[in-house]
């Protein structure tokens, strides 16, 4: 379904909300209302009811919100209601944490692919994933299917790996290198940049 133009920290609440409501479902806990999810995730009961009222009704007034029925909207709200298959350029050491990362898995996304232009690392095995050369990628790519390309290459070798990557039709990239990407404007790209995060921490460490 798609909905309206959403401010990307919306986005970013809801995926907070589904986490939590999550974490409760496990707990097997089957009401909240919106007062203790704001305060579980940092944020006012308005601002959730502001942020769900993008995308229609939900919760009973006075009652608050069913956990199972709210997560499963939000899930499907946030496309995770289906499992996502990624591809890695760049086994480094944080490429190799990557596909390590367990959480990936319970959280839907799976790696099917990893490439490597590293001859030592060519052929050598991750989990169950043999890394592939970068060159064999669109080919590699069109024989599996992939709908996310995680590109965690150096800086310089970044933009050709996403040009390979929209070549084999892959509409979605989450960038670690940090350089900003060149692509077309129906591919989306969503940078992960450690230092960014870094800098606006310490200017708050500065500022108190």
């Amino acid at each position: 379904m798609k909905y309206a133009k959403i401010p990307e920290i919306t986005i970013h609440r809801l995926s907070v909300y589904a986490r939590h409501l999550a974490l409760l479902d496990m707990n097997n806990v089957k009401l909240i209302s919106s007062v203790n999810l704001a305060e579980a995730c940092g944020v006012n009961s308005a601002q959730i009811r502001k942020d769900l009222a993008y995308f229609g009704e939900f919760g009973v007034r006075g009652i608050g919100y069913y956990v199972k029925d709210l997560l499963f909207e939000l899930r499907k709200i946030l496309g995770l209601n289906k499992e996502w298959r990624l591809g890695l350029i760049g086994v480094g050491n944080l490429g190799a944490a990557l596909l390590r990362h367990a959480l990936f898995n319970k959280q839907g996304y799976i790696f099917v692919k990893a490439f490597d232009q590293d001859p030592e690392k060519i052929g050598t095995t991750i989990g169950t994933l043999v890394i592939d050369p970068v060159e064999k990628m669109e080919d590699e790519i069109e024989k599996v299917g992939i709908d996310i390309g995680v590109i965690a290459t150096q800086d310089q070798t970044a933009q050709e790996c996403a040009d390979r990557l929209v070549r084999a039709g892959v509409q979605g990239v989450l960038n670690f290198a940090p350089v900003q990407l060149k692509a077309p404007a129906d591919v989306h790209i969503e940078n992960v940049d450690f230092t960014l995060r870094l800098d606006a921490l310490c200017y708050k460490l500065t500022t108190d």
